[in-house]
C-alpha cells in the first residue's frame, strides 16, 4: 500500500506520482477502487485532492523482464564482478510500469541468450535485480559496480553497509554550496511523496562531504564523496544547501545547457569480493555534462575532465 497526502491536483496525477507509474495505469487502478482518499473509495479520476490523506493498493503484476541488447561500456570484468560506466537516461533496475530499457535487462542479454528466452520465470521487478549492489537514478551517469553470483554479491553488499566504500560525485550546480560536510536526515517529502527531503517522513541518517572545484559565476563544479546511500541523498544535500544540481527538474529546475541533472559517479574504491585488495574506478566526466561546464564559461580543473576510463589496483 502507498500513502501521501496532496492538494490542488487531480487524483490520478498525484497517484501517478506517489507510485512511479503512468496516468493511464493511475486511471485503471482508480476505475478497479484501488484507491481511497479520506478512508474511501473514490473512483472518478478527475477528483480534485484538498490534502486529504490517500491510500493505493497496487495491483500484483509479474511481468516478464527479457534480456536486451542494450550497449553499456564495461570499465572492468573478472570471474566476481562487472563495473560499468552507466549513461545517462537508463533505470538500473526494473520498476512498475518500467520493464525494459534498464542495467538489469541488458545484464540479461549479456549473460543469456536472447533465443530461448521462453523459460525465464515472469518475477515482479523489485525481484528482478540480478547483482546489484547499490543503484544509480536513472539520470545520473558512471560508476556501477555488479556481482556475478552470490558470494560476491554478499561481500559487496557488506562492503557498502560497513562504508568501506568510497564513492566520489562530480556536480554541476546553480548556486555555490558551503563547503564541508553536511550531516542532514532524509525522509520522505511529507507532500510530494516522490520527492525526499531534509527532515521528511521518517527521516534517516545522511552524511556527505562537499568540495567546491571551480566556479563559473553563479555556478559551481562540485565534488561531492557519500558516506552513507540514501534515495537522492547529493540531489537533496544541495538542494538544502542553495545550490541545486543544474537541469535537476525533481529538486532544482530544468536548464537549456543539459537534458538531466548534471551529476556523475565519477569514481569508486571498493575491496575486492574475493581478495579484498582495494579496486579503484573512474569513468570519465560524459560529453553532455562536459558541455555544459563550458558552455557556463567554466575550465575544467587539471587532471579532472579525462577522455578515457582508468582502473588501477592497490599493490
Amino acid at each position: 500500500m502507498v500513502c501521501f497526502r496532496a492538494e490542488g491536483v487531480r487524483l490520478d496525477q498525484a497517484v501517478a506520482e506517489a507510485c512511479g507509474i503512468s496516468r493511464a495505469r493511475a486511471q485503471a487502478w482508480i476505475a478497479e477502487g484501488r484507491v481511497r482518499v479520506g478512508g474511501k473509495v473514490v473512483d472518478k479520476a478527475a477528483y480534485r485532492l484538498k490534502g486529504e490523506e490517500v491510500e493505493v493498493f497496487p495491483k500484483e503484476e509479474r511481468p516478464l523482464v527479457v534480456p536486451e541488447d542494450l550497449p553499456i561500456p564495461i570499465l572492468y570484468e573478472d570471474k566476481d564482478l562487472l563495473v560499468l560506466n552507466k549513461p545517462p537516461g537508463l533505470l538500473t533496475h526494473p520498476a512498475p510500469g518500467v520493464y525494459t530499457g534498464t542495467v538489469v535487462n541488458a545484464l540479461l542479454g549479456r549473460y543469456f541468450p536472447v533465443e530461448g528466452t521462453e523459460g525465464l520465470a515472469a518475477e515482479r521487478p523489485e525481484e528482478v535485480r540480478p547483482g546489484i549492489v547499490h543503484r544509480l537514478d536513472k539520470d545520473t551517469s558512471g560508476v556501477l559496480v555488479v556481482a556475478k553470483h552470490g558470494g560476491a554479491l554478499e561481500a559487496l553488499a557488506r562492503a557498502f553497509r560497513d562504508r568501506l566504500v568510497m564513492k566520489r560525485y562530480l556536480a554541476i550546480t546553480e548556486g555555490v554550496p558551503q563547503e564541508g560536510t553536511l550531516i542532514a536526515p532524509i525522509g520522505r517529502h511529507p507532500v510530494e511523496r516522490y520527492k525526499m527531503h531534509v527532515g521528511g517522513i521518517a527521516p534517516r541518517y545522511a552524511e556527505t562531504d562537499f568540495q567546491v572545484l571551480a566556479t563559473a559565476g553563479p555556478y559551481a563544479l562540485v565534488e561531492a564523496r557519500p558516506h552513507t546511500g540514501r534515495t537522492h541523498q547529493i540531489r537533496v544535500h544541495l538542494k538544502h544547501l542553495k545550490a541545486p544540481i543544474l537541469g535537476d527538474e525533481l529538486y532544482g529546475r530544468k536548464s537549456p545547457h543539459i537534458g538531466r541533472q548534471a551529476l556523475h559517479a565519477y569514481e569508486l574504491r571498493i575491496p575486492h569480493p574475493r581478495t579484498g585488495r582495494i579496486l579503484e574506478f573512474l569513468a570519465p566526466v560524459p560529453p553532455d555534462m562536459a558541455r555544459a561546464w563550458g558552455a557556463l564559461g567554466g575550465r575544467w580543473p587539471e587532471g579532472v575532465l579525462r577522455e578515457v576510463p582508468s582502473y588501477t589496483e592497490a599493490q
